[in-house]
């Protein structure tokens, strides 16, 4: 089986602040806010959900195919993803606009302050779903607004079963859009506060959303993970992770494991459990990137995690 992952490909630029924004900034004054914080750690890393997911579902040994647009700028991106054995197939490059860029500064409380330069994630439409391609599921995640409602539609059509996955992109589409995401849609999956959000602007509930797909999955942090599937709800546990050093691209490693179960035909259970293990594992390191593992070292933490053996 073979994945298409739509999403987006950026450049995260993260910075430490050490301090606190509180200390600068006076609440009475934010009406001609001007601040400079001096920022001594910083670093680049690759990221965007498209290519986050796709790396994750690399390590866990599928077929995962990216598809997103870039800006001229992408040439470092583009060798790590030769260099990690990730597909470029679907990957436009357009060559008038920089690959997306978020730029975040985060402090000693963990507050963050972001700026998000869409770039070539504009063009995301210019990409079209391949029906004869050998593509077998796929994922329609955070991209722009147009490009994820044509490749939704190209994934129905060409009756290739997908993940909705609205993400961060879910304020830019009304109940009536988000209802017709999922009419087309095998499968649902949030966040606690999306679901929540998603709740309030289709009206429905998440035992209503679910009866529209074959399964709403909704993660929540340390409390683990519930899958409405039917009439059944599945709580899934949170898998342990040694240490906890970076929250970024956790949900999308999650989503990984999503594609990797439902790729392999695993119950809901197992699948659960994967996309667990591989949030916990990304969270032990800083990027989205940089979590590594051998397909031997997954299956004994999976053991060690859940007490019994992935097949």
């Amino acid at each position: 089986m073979s994945a298409l992952i739509c999403g987006s490909f950026a450049f995260d630029t993260i910075m430490v602040f050490p301090d606190r924004f509180k200390n600068h900034i006076i609440p009475e004054q934010v009406h001609i806010l001007n601040v400079s914080f001096m920022v001594p750690e910083m670093r680049r890393e690759y990221g965007g959900c498209a290519g986050n997911i796709a790396y994750s579902l690399k390590l866990l040994g599928s077929d995962g195919r990216p598809m997103g647009t870039v800006g001229h700028d992408f040439g470092p991106y583009r060798d790590w993803m030769d260099q990690c054995g990730i597909s470029r197939e679907y990957v436009r490059q357009i060559d008038e606009a920089y690959t997306a860029q978020a730029y975040i500064t985060t402090d000693l409380d963990d507050n963050q302050i972001t700026a998000f330069h869409p770039g070539a994630m504009s063009y995301a439409h210019l990409n079209k779903v391949p029906a004869n391609a050998g593509i077998t599921i796929g994922i329609v995640s955070p991209d722009g607004r147009d490009g994820m409602i044509q490749h939704a539609e190209q994934f129905a059509d060409a009756g290739i079963p997908f993940i909705f996955d609205p993400g961060q992109g879910l304020p830019m589409f009304d109940g009536a859009d988000l209802l017709h995401f999922v009419e087309q849609a095998s499968w649902l999956t949030l966040n606690d506060y999306e679901s929540r959000l998603m709740q309030e602007r289709t009206g429905l509930s998440l035992d209503q959303l679910a009866k529209r797909v074959q399964a709403v999955v909704v993660t929540r942090g340390g409390e683990g993970s519930r899958v409405y599937s039917g009439h059944r709800q599945i709580d899934v546990p949170a898998a342990p992770a040694r240490i906890s050093r970076d929250p970024t691209g956790c949900g999308d490693a999650y989503r990984a494991g999503l594609l990797y179960g439902l790729m392999q035909n695993m119950d809901w259970e197992t699948t659960g459990r994967v996309a667990a293990l591989m949030g916990a594992i990304k969270v032990q390191y800083n990027g989205t990137q940089n979590h590594r593992f051998t397909r031997e070292e997954f299956h004994a933490q999976f053991r060690e995690a859940f007490g019994y053996a992935l097949e």
